[in-house]
């Protein structure tokens, strides 16, 4: 929220100008910090309530704040559609690998191999790569940091919300009460050491194998491309039925 929060002030963005829209989870809390319009939607939807009001409201910066089980499990349908349509819209994805807020349950992003409540012996599932996801489906900006990147995660958020389309962000973040508590440690401090000393950079990560990036988190800017946007579309579509 800090990085958001700096970004903003960075953008010169007023309150007025921007509209804060989450789902349900630990990360869904933020726009009720915010001094802003916002809205708080059901599980998985924010993606949902938020392409309604960009359409209904093109002059307004819309951004989405979700988490993990809330974009990629019950939302990931509309995660996938909100990219394939390209529509201006800026999500930040709190990533803690894990359902935080309901009890500690494998996500849809928890490494393999790794514990929780409903994996007491380890996940024998694979995990989802996010931003593989979100180019695959036809974003046009796509980035992951951590909350050990403060710095470039102000720059990407400031990117994403300039970038006419859909921005995905995604910010690799502790969760010491349940994955910490199984996998790392309890400390928060301890946390954001793990995730400093495990991440490593796109450019990097590209000149090395898989067993190297194994347990590693690779971050940086994925993608920045420009392609039709959905609101601009939808308009010229409005303009032709006029004629």
């Amino acid at each position: 929220m800090n990085c958001f929060l700096k970004a903003i002030d960075e953008l010169n963005i007023k309150p007025e100008d921007y509209i804060a829209v989450s789902g349900i989870g630990c990360s869904s809390r933020v726009p009720g910090y915010l001094y802003c319009d916002s809205l708080h939607t059901t599980h998985g939807r924010p993606i949902a309530f938020a392409t309604g009001i960009k359409i209904a409201r093109p002059d307004k910066h819309v951004v989405v704040f979700t988490g993990d089980g809330d974009l990629a499990a019950i939302g990931g349908n509309h995660f996938i559609h909100g990219c394939r349509r390209n529509i201006d819209l800026t999500v930040i994805c709190i990533n803690n690998n894990i359902y935080g807020m309901t009890g500690g349950q494998v996500s849809p992003t928890t490494p393999y191999g790794k514990k929780a409540t409903t994996a007491p012996y380890g996940c024998i599932e694979n995990s989802m790569d996010l931003c593989k996801l979100a180019i695959a489906a036809g974003a046009t900006y796509v980035a992951r940091w951590t909350t050990a990147h403060p710095i470039q995660l102000v720059k990407s958020i400031k990117k994403g919300i300039q970038k006419k389309g859909f921005s995905f962000i995604e910010v690799v973040s502790q969760c010491p009460t349940y994955y910490g508590r199984f996998n790392i440690s309890r400390k928060p401090a301890d946390m954001i050491k793990f995730l400093k000393e495990n991440s490593i950079h796109i450019n990097k990560a590209k000149n090395m194998s898989e067993e190297e990036l194994s347990g590693k988190i690779v971050v940086g800017e994925f993608l920045e491309i420009e392609k039709p946007e959905f609101i601009d579309e939808l308009h010229k579509l409005i303009e032709k039925m006029k004629e």
